[in-house]
């Protein structure tokens, strides 16, 4: 393989989320989500930005795949909306959902694209949230009767199906933190949540794979990759204690390890486990590690980090960096290591960069082009990363650009664009920005375009 070169048969795609693009929350039967809710109470969003329409892909989803065709991906990870398929979490089967996805999957068929299925991307149905949220375990029961009914009913055009997307942010970001729906600042609601997503992942690979059989199962996670700000042992110590909040309490259970020991210690001292880990139950573990064909990597940033003070485990230093407009530091050199270190140390033997991609907000200039050399200049250093680790023995078998198109970006409303098609959300146009074209050729190639 040479330097530019990727293996042959690496999977190219392109990604979004249901929620974020879709639209249509009142249409078809569809129930009402935590991010509807979430959305429509004040000061929880930039500017009240809602989902209502986003991106009008539920209407114009045949226009989106055309675009995708146009680009030359090879597959397309969407997600499922909950709430269109079962509008108050369990119960009766909303047909009018799955007929939608059935849908989109043939149209993806159709046009030469792999359909890539994630089942939960935030959108929990609202009557769950009513009834206990990811904090309780019917969430999770709930969620393997949901794999069950959709691996059912569209195994056999979906071959590929990622259960969670981002457990982290599924508890600590919108249970802890309190800035995703439900919007909650409790740290020992988010590790029961965190537990209870988990699980849900373990029972809906069993659902899926009962229900689908042959199909490509996995998890998605998302990574902060964590560097101390000195060989000093108390940053050191600082950098892996972020990690152990970040990666290592999600990862080591889905591969086998259980909670790491001295996470469980660190919130046993700052009171977050007053029962222990009491919501574990036997048999918990073992569902959690359900062996996957594949780990989905979300990767954005770093994080550098120094000794805290009293009470403070860590504490993040501001390098003067190039940064995104989200504020992320640039830094591919991230993504390389983590995929070693989820081969090397994880012994995982199928990786898909399941996210990866920038925030800028360059928009249509007179020429009516959109001219946005800063994102070709990161997906350009991110592939090299990924092809550096493949060539170093990562097992990285595809890579899924985030995003496809400008869309609704959760809490952030519609003032950070990750798309490679820029949307006017007035008129809903799509533009292939310059980052389409360029991410046109490195598929052509098979490798970067120089």
């Amino acid at each position: 393989m040479s330097t530019a070169q990727f293996p042959p048969g690496f999977v190219w795609g392109a990604a979004t989320a249901a929620y974020q693009i879709e639209g249509a929350v009142d249409a078809d039967g569809r129930g009402e989500s935590i991010w509807d809710r979430f959305s429509h109470t004040p000061g929880k969003t930039l500017n009240g930005a809602t989902g209502d329409v986003a991106c009008d892909h539920y209407h114009r989803w045949a226009e989106d795949l055309d675009l995708m065709r146009e680009l030359g991906v090879g597959a397309y990870r969407f997600s499922i909306a909950w709430p269109r398929i079962l509008p108050t979490g369990r119960g009766a089967v909303n047909q009018a959902g799955l007929d939608f996805y059935r849908r989109l999957a043939e149209g993806m068929l159709e046009r030469g694209i792999t359909p890539y299925a994630t089942l939960y991307h935030w959108d929990l149905p609202q009557a769950l949230q009513d009834a206990g949220g990811w904090p309780a375990r019917a969430t999770a029961e709930a969620f393997a009767e949901y794999a069950g009914i959709v691996g059912r009913a569209l195994g056999d055009v979906v071959k590929h199906w990622m259960t969670i997307n981002e457990p982290w942010c599924v508890s600590v970001l919108s249970h802890q933190i309190g800035e995703h729906a439900p919007g909650m600042k409790d740290p020992r609601l988010a590790i029961a949540a965190a537990h209870h997503t988990l699980l849900a992942h373990g029972l809906g690979v069993r659902e899926l794979r009962r229900e689908a059989p042959g199909c490509e199962a996995g998890i998605v996670l998302n990574y902060t990759a964590a560097f101390p700000h000195s060989a000093d042992p108390a940053d050191v110590a600082a950098a892996r204690r972020f990690d152990g909040f970040f990666n290592r309490w999600f990862t080591d259970p889905v591969f086998g390890m259980g909670y790491p020991a001295d996470m469980v210690a660190l919130y046993g001292q700052a009171g977050y486990l007053p029962h222990g880990l009491s919501f574990v139950e036997p048999g918990d573990m073992e569902t959690i590690a359900e062996p996957t064909d594949f780990l989905g990597v979300n990767y954005y940033t770093r994080g550098v980090f120094t000794a805290g003070g009293p009470g403070e485990p860590w504490r993040e230093l501001q390098y003067d960096t190039p940064r995104t407009e989200m504020g992320w530091e640039i830094y591919p050199q991230g993504l390389y290591e983590l995929l070693l270190r989820l081969h090397t140390h994880y012994g995982a033997r199928k990786l898909f960069v399941t996210e990866n991609g920038v925030s800028y907000l360059d928009g249509p200039g007179p020429d009516g082009a959109v001219h946005d050399e800063r994102r070709v200049d990161y997906m350009r250093a991110h592939f090299a990363a990924c092809q550096r680790a493949i060539v170093a023995g990562a097992p990285l078998a595809g890579f899924f650009y985030w995003s496809l198109l400008d869309n609704f970006e959760w809490a952030k409303g519609y003032e950070q664009r990750f798309g490679i098609v820029h949307v006017d959300y007035d008129t809903q146009k799509r533009t292939p920005k310059d980052s389409f074209r360029y991410y046109q050729q490195v598929i052509a190639a098979n490798g970067l375009a120089e």
